[in-house]
């Protein structure tokens, strides 16, 4: 295995790569996996990609993720230099293998014993921010009104963490949600190295302000190890995305893994403390649309043991259709299903 940048917080004598294959760690370990030109997948989810660390069920990650812009963008809306994170610099000089989709990802990282039809639960424990700032910016053909922005724009939004808020403008301050735009697993096989943009059923640029810390995401596994990956930090986002950036930032997040096996779990869902979240992708929103429900009301099924009769009729008093993002390729919608509604 390639040198990694990693760190053990019990002993390093423990890290799981090291193990005899097909072991399990006697305890859950704790590891950091910072950004490097050698632990980031730049643009891409793959099943074929090398993981640049291997974890156990059970174990905890924390990840130091990068903002997804260059050093050179940065700058020229202002930044001062001194505020470009080296790591970022390292990056753009020296990986060469990237694309096609332009965020840089942590990872992947390897869960032994996670395989085809297995579901990967992740908690997610914490998020921080990295840097005191963010930006946003479009395009004049990218967003959902590039006709209307024919040109470049990108602002700087200075952070401050100890309200938690992102001053816009004066007289406007935005708080913050510190959230991951992308979180995923390699897709089958078959597909190849798949671009970073659009998210589907491996999870990846969903860009769901809904996951925060205290939050749990669970997908499907499509490859040997899932394969997971992140980035694409947001501290705050509006459903929909329009302009196709959010308030974009580093972040520091510490995940839990977990494999269940044997579920043959076909499209990524998530749980808040409060609500159910199902999901849809889909390059047309009719179709992102139904395939949310859908999944809403076979997880009511499933999980539930509702017949499907009732599931939909659930669905349709209780749960909230929202757009996601508009603007990824594949557009995202998702269902949230109130879980005190469920008195047992």
């Amino acid at each position: 295995m390639r040198l990694i940048a990693l760190l053990c917080f019990f002993s390093c004598a423990a890290i799981a790569q090291n193990a005899a294959p097909g072991t399990q760690a006697a305890a859950p370990h704790e590891y950091l996996l910072k950004a490097t030109p050698k632990t980031v997948a730049w643009g891409y989810y793959d099943a074929a990609a090398p993981p640049v660390l291997r974890i156990h069920s059970g174990d905890t990650v924390k990840f130091e993720t990068l903002i997804t812009n260059s050093p050179a963008g940065l700058e020229k809306a202002g930044l001062p230099p001194d505020q470009v994170q080296q790591s970022l610099r390292d990056i753009y000089k020296e990986v060469t293998n990237k694309g096609p989709g332009g965020h840089i990802l942590d990872g992947p990282v390897y869960v032994e014993g996670a395989g085809p039809g297995d579901t990967l639960e992740v908690r997610i424990q914490k998020i921080e921010l990295a840097i005191p700032y963010a930006y946003n910016a479009f395009g004049p053909t990218r967003g959902f009104l590039p006709e209307d922005f024919p040109y470049h724009r990108m602002k700087i939004i200075p952070l401050d963490g100890e309200r938690m808020v992102a001053h816009f403008a004066p007289g406007i301050e935005i708080p913050l949600h510190p959230f991951f735009g992308s979180m995923g697993v390699a897709p089958p096989s078959d597909y190849g190295r798949i671009d970073s943009a659009p998210p589907g059923i491996h999870a990846g640029n969903m860009d769901n302000k809904e996951l925060v810390a205290g939050s749990t995401l669970y997908l499907p596994v499509w490859a040997p190890g899932a394969l997971f990956e992140i980035g694409d930090g947001h501290v705050g986002q509006g459903n929909g995305e329009v302009d196709i950036t959010a308030l974009e930032t580093s972040l520091v997040g510490t995940l839990q893994f977990i494999v269940h096996k044997g579920t043959n779990q076909k499209y990524p869902r998530a749980e808040t403390p409060t609500y159910y979240i199902s999901m849809g992708f889909h390059p047309e929103l009719y179709e992102a649309t139904r395939i949310a429900v859908r999944q809403m009301i076979d997880f009511l099924v499933n999980e539930k043991h509702m017949s499907r009769d009732d599931a939909y009729m659930l669905t349709s008093v209780a749960g909230d259709v929202d757009v996601t993002e508009l603007v990824d390729g594949s557009v995202g919608v998702h269902v949230m299903l109130p879980k005190s509604i469920f008195t047992k």
